[in-house]
């Protein structure tokens, strides 16, 4: 048997399935494509989560586009983070091309071009459904770990969380969460410390400041209502296909914090959301992340251990997350452990760093006769990869380098009266389109300080006018003194009576009569 034909057999064999699957290509030996050599990827186990590296131009978006579009056409919807804004094409059919035919002819596979059921959506102003969540749905835990807060700080969190519960205070916007914080230590300041305990002004005014930064980075419009509901994720169009839900973040690259926000707030709904799904066929929902470092980079230790426990916890909900970046090392060595797929385009060697990452990245992949993994990784051209999966029990896949196959759906974004379009039919824009701004914690707390204002008013005006009443009493005896004194003086027999000669006469004449 020759070697071409002990691999083919290597690879197909290892590649057996008996349950649903994806085809992602066929593999490569010695820079030639082994047709019908299929690299499949078992849909039971595309939970167990994944990678997709390379560097810039060597088919990353390309591959994640093909991975969308075949877990749609099975049924299973989709997330796209799309922070380059180049996805929103997977709504239309592909135009077809030579290229593409001359390739799934190496393949071994036909080539049907047509287009998915998307929705856009959208963190920011631009336009598609808004996603939004309150501040209540964080809950003081993972607010604090987002906020990056010192252990005393998280503890004045939990007591404004308690606060506003045990008072009907809705937090649902941060306006809601920063009036609460000066509440505590301004008007409510004795009323919280009585029930809760004293509350630091200078760890309210640090918790204020990070607050803050992420208004500025635009957290003042995720939070809010109305809130999105996680389960219009997963919903499938007429003909069975899963949403391919493209989450548009061309404008928030520059806003890391309001990302990694709104990432772990996305993350942490659905697992409370979703129900145990244990050994299932295929996967209830796949996320892909693309542009993975604005996540990582960014991220404080707890946020890290946030993101590690959910990436652990998650894909027994049949959750598949699918990070997307540039070098394996741009994702956390304790998050890339959980990861069952990956699909390592190439890498580029400039330089001595450049290498010592590739050695590192080979490590990542099994050992095969085949390949000088190292090698390959330099070598691979653009829609190719090193493809490494989970089979269905749970074991890795033959290491093979594979040529992908092209998506079906265009590969550019739509013009801006197709996205426009798009947008105007879709349910989900109209069900959440509405901004709603009802009575929370800001307005019921003012309508507090108002009210016990107006009382402390009424308090001073009914003392003011009390000690004007005493004053106006005491000036009115003084008056009635003076004016008894004024008449006394002005009576001439009065005046005879009490003078110090008549006082002495009457007592002479007692005298003698009584001699």
């Amino acid at each position: 048997m020759s070697r071409k034909e002990e691999f083919f057999k290597h690879i197909t064999e290892g590649n057996t399935t008996k349950g649903d699957f994806i085809t992602l290509g066929s593999a490569i030996l010695d820079n030639e494509t082994i047709k019908d050599a299929f690299v499949k990827i078992p849909l039971k186990t595309m939970n167990r989560h994944g990678l997709i590296a390379g560097a810039t131009g060597t088919g990353k978006t390309k591959t994640l586009q093909v991975l969308a579009e075949n877990l749609s056409e099975k049924g299973i919807p989709v997330v796209l983070m799309d922070i380059k804004g180049d996805l929103s094409g997977i709504a239309q059919p592909s135009p077809g091309h030579a290229k593409i035919d001359e390739r799934h002819e190496k393949i071994g596979l036909p080539f049907n071009a047509k287009g998915f059921p998307v929705e856009v959506l959208s963190l920011s102003e631009q336009d598609g459904v808004r996603l939004r969540a309150t501040v209540s749905e964080f809950g003081p835990v993972l607010l604090s770990r987002i906020l990056d807060l010192s252990e005393t700080q998280s503890g004045i969190v939990a007591i404004i969380f308690k606060y506003c519960d045990d008072n009907k205070l809705p937090l649902l916007d941060l306006k809601d969460f920063k009036k609460v914080l000066q509440f505590s230590t301004q008007e409510g300041k004795e009323e919280l410390e009585a029930e809760y305990g004293r509350i630091s002004s200078a760890s309210t005014g640090s918790i204020l400041r990070k607050i803050v930064e992420i208004e500025q980075q635009g957290g003042d419009l995720f939070f809010g209502e109305k809130s999105f509901e996680v389960d219009d994720l997963i919903r499938k169009d007429k003909n069975g296909n899963g949403y391919i839900n493209i989450i548009r973040l061309t404008d928030i690259q520059d806003k890391p914090k309001l990302f990694s926000t709104f990432m772990l707030s996305l993350l942490a709904e659905i697992y409370e959301t979703f129900p145990e799904q244990g050994d299932s066929g295929q996967p209830e929902l796949i996320l892909f992340i693309d542009e993975a470092h604005l996540i990582f980079n960014e991220a404080s230790k707890a946020l890290l251990n946030q993101i590690e426990s959910i990436v652990k916890l998650i894909r027994s909900k049949g959750i598949g997350l699918y990070f997307v970046t540039q070098n394996p090392t741009d994702v956390p060595e304790s998050v890339l452990s959980q990861l069952g797929l990956k699909i390592q385009h190439a890498l580029r060697a400039f330089t001595a760093k450049d290498r010592k990452a590739i050695k590192l990245t080979a490590q990542n992949y099994p050992d095969t006769d085949y390949y000088d993994t190292a090698e390959v990784l330099t070598s691979l051209g653009i829609g190719e990869a090193l493809v490494s999966a989970l089979d269905e029990k749970g074991r890795p896949t033959p290491l093979a380098a594979t040529m992908l196959r092209a998506p079906m759906s265009r590969m550019d974004i739509l013009t801006h009266s197709e996205l426009q379009n798009l947008i105007d039919n879709s349910k989900l824009v109209k069900k959440y389109s509405e901004t709603i701004d009802r009575d929370s914690a800001y307005e019921l707390l003012n309508k507090k300080i108002e009210k016990a204002e107006a009382a402390d008013l009424k308090a001073e005006e009914k003392e003011r006018k009390q000690k004007e009443k005493e004053k106006a009493e005491k000036e009115k005896a003084k008056r009635s003194t003076s004016t008894r004194r004024r008449s006394t003086a002005q009576n001439p027999v009065v005046k005879v009576l009490t003078s110090a000669t008549f006082i002495r006469a009457a007592f002479g004449i007692l005298k003698k009569l009584i001699k």
